[in-house]
Parts: C-alpha cells; structure tokens; sequence
C-alpha cells in the first residue's frame, strides 16, 4: 500500500459527497463500515458510491446509453483521464492508495447489463452466477481495503464473493415484492417449481406454505455463503476485522426480521431495527474476541 492521506484530506468534500451516498442508500452497510479507520472508511464510501451509480443507471433509469457512458468513464479513469466529479476523485484517491484490481468494477458493469435484458434465472446456480457480476464483484472490491497490508490468497478471494453473493440474496429475500413492481423475478424457477409455488401465487403477493418454501430455500444457500468469511475473517487487517464480521451479521440479520415479520416481503421490505443492530454488533465484537 502506497500511503498519501494528504490526498484523502484534500479530497474531503468528495469523499464527503460520497459518505451521503452510502448513508442515504445502506444503513447495514453504512453502519458496519463507519467502524474502519478514516482512509479506509471513506474507500468504502467511494466504493459503495459507484455502485449505487451503477444500479442507478438500471434501477432508477433503466437507461443503457448512461450505463455505456459510465462504462466509457470508467475506461478512461483506469487510463490515466478522471473525470472531474466527486465520485471520480475520490475513486483516484482510493487508487493511489490501495492496490484497487480493475477487473471486478467491470464485472459489476456486466451485472447491470444483465439487469437491462433480464431474465428469471432458471436454476440456484444461475442466480448465483448474476450475484456474482452485481455483488461478488463488490467483494473483491472491498478486499485491497479490507487486507491492505499482506497478499491476497485465492482462498481469501472466493470468502470475500461468497460473501457479497450471500448479500445479494438477502437482498433478494427482503425485496421480492420492489422487484416484482419493477418486472423481475429473481427467485429461480427451479426454486419455485419445486415448492409448487406457481407464477399466479407471485403475482398475487400469496404469503403461503409453499411461498415459505421457496422463500428458505433461497434463505439457506444465503447462509451457506455466509459461513467462509465468518470462518477467514481473521486473515483481514485487524482493523478490518470487526466492520466486516459486523456488516455480515447485519446483512445475515435482515432474514431473521424478514421471518419475523411473517416473511412479509411484498409490500414493504424489511430493516434490522437499530437496538437489533447494536446487538449484532456486540455479538460480532464478541465472536472476534471469543476466537483470539
């Protein structure tokens, strides 16, 4: 790692920019990651804020013109022109600072794409397939911050996708009512079927035995991808440890609400209250102590 936190501080308004972007649209991720130091902390935030203008270009605007654009801009950045916007800014700071790889910002571009032409994945393996491209690609991200001071193992590298994977299905599980509004099934038809959950049932928002079926069947794979960086995390920096064990605790926390809430997730999608957080962070305080 190459230090310059001269460049961080005089970039503290772009990074400051970034932080509102994260606050705004994570409050698990916002809240794990606001534990790391500040350099780190705000790479996170600068990380989190190309994302979110990726999924904008989909979620918000459905637009591949302006996905192609942010495609054409990301070239140019990793090519020596940064763009004069505070995402962009803060995103060179990161890069002289850690050793950023250039590939999974791509791969989170090629996710996007998928979003545009999408189509209901037919099987648990294609669906983890595109939770790689939208959210695996973000682990690999994270990780030049998250162990910035040794080499990264392959190991190390399949924990860090497991974990964005199991993220991305519990995103999955908490908004498969906002999904369907928006046309998109991610729930796999296999999934489905197997449960005899049919197409009619989803339509109609049908909270049911089968529905639960299906609901946990995704939920379980969910948890499985969990376990890999509950087990590495202590090959992170220390520092690093307790952000990233909190954030997948938080993450992990938001199936629970949803089953507590009756697996309720077509008309409001649910959130981890901020007392439960707290505990979850306490316990994650208390996983890594009880390891030492």
């Amino acid at each position: 790692m190459t230090t310059r936190p001269s460049l961080f501080a005089e970039r503290a308004d772009d990074f400051a920019w970034c932080e509102d972007v994260i606050r705004r649209n994570s409050h698990s991720f916002y809240r794990a990651f606001s534990l790391l130091p500040l350099e780190k902390r705000q790479g996170v935030y600068a990380l989190y804020a190309f994302c979110r203008q990726a999924d904008d270009c989909v979620d918000r605007d459905a637009s591949r013109p302006q996905l192609e654009r942010l495609h054409a801009d990301l070239e140019g950045f990793f090519a020596g022109r940064v763009p004069d916007a505070p995402l962009w800014r803060a995103l060179d700071a990161v890069c002289a600072t850690f050793d950023v790889d250039e590939p999974p910002f791509f791969d989170m571009l090629e996710g996007q794409r998928r979003d545009l032409a999408f189509r209901q994945p037919e099987t648990m393996r294609d669906l983890e397939e595109y939770g790689y491209y939208v959210a695996g690609s973000v682990g690999l991200m994270l990780l030049p911050l998250l162990r910035a001071h040794a080499p990264i193992d392959e190991e190390l590298r399949e924990s860090a996708v497991a974990l964005g994977v199991a993220m991305q299905l519990t995103n999955i599980l908490r908004d498969v009512g906002e999904d369907l509004d928006h046309g998109r099934v991610y729930l796999p038809l296999d999934v489905l079927e197997a449960a005899s959950y049919p197409p009619a049932r989803l339509r109609a928002h049908a909270v049911d035995p089968a529905f639960r079926d299906a609901w946990e069947a995704v939920a379980r794979r969910s948890e499985e991808l969990y376990r890999p960086m509950e087990r590495d995390v202590f090959e992170l920096d220390d520092d690093s440890r307790l952000p990233t064990l909190s954030s997948l605790y938080l993450y992990r926390g938001i199936l629970d609400q949803v089953r507590a809430d009756d697996y309720q997730c077509f008309e409001h999608r649910n959130a981890v209250p901020k007392d439960a957080a707290a505990q979850l962070v306490g316990q994650a305080q208390a996983a890594l102590e009880g390891r030492r």
